[in-house]
């Protein structure tokens, strides 16, 4: 078992002792959508600290999204529970890149591509190519692609 995925089911036992119950439910689903990406394909394998940041990730995206379809859909108190559950899974990744440090990457990026003969919104494949290595798991995809949309045009 991995490193992070001992860690969350430690910290799901600490939670179900301390009768934590948003902790606890959001621990389980999480280690329940690690299971599920482990038994995927056509045999089962034990995912990798970097997979399952991953995982975590996604599952911190749903809850960020389905906090604001219910804030959305005028059920305040489901939104509370949904954005309190994102927040405490972005505690297990990485700390996000700022704007400024973002910015400064792609600006970095778009100079190598068009160094590389690539320039325009031609280039957006290109510089997305030269940036996701960069901020693998510290900025999430549509955040990138708006700074270097916003950087070629």
């Amino acid at each position: 078992m991995t490193t992070l995925k001992a860690k969350l089911q430690e910290d799901l036992t600490t939670a179900i002792r301390a009768r934590d119950e948003l902790h606890s439910s959001t621990l389980r689903l999480t280690l329940s959508a690690i299971t599920k990406e482990e038994v995927a394909g056509k045999e089962a394998r034990v995912l990798s600290d970097e997979e399952v940041l991953k995982v975590i990730a996604k599952e911190a995206k749903k809850r960020r999204e389905a906090a604001e379809a219910f804030a959305q859909g005028g059920r305040p108190e489901q939104a509370a529970r949904e954005t309190a559950e994102g927040e405490f899974l972005d505690t297990y990744l990485p700390k996000q890149l700022t704007d400024d440090e973002l910015v400064a990457i792609v600006t970095q990026a778009v100079e190598e591509a068009k160094a590389a003969g690539a320039e325009g919104p031609r280039a957006m494949g290109a510089v997305m190519k030269i940036v996701n290595p960069k901020v693998a798991g510290l900025a999430e995809g549509g955040r990138v692609a708006a700074v270097v949309k916003q950087q070629l045009s």
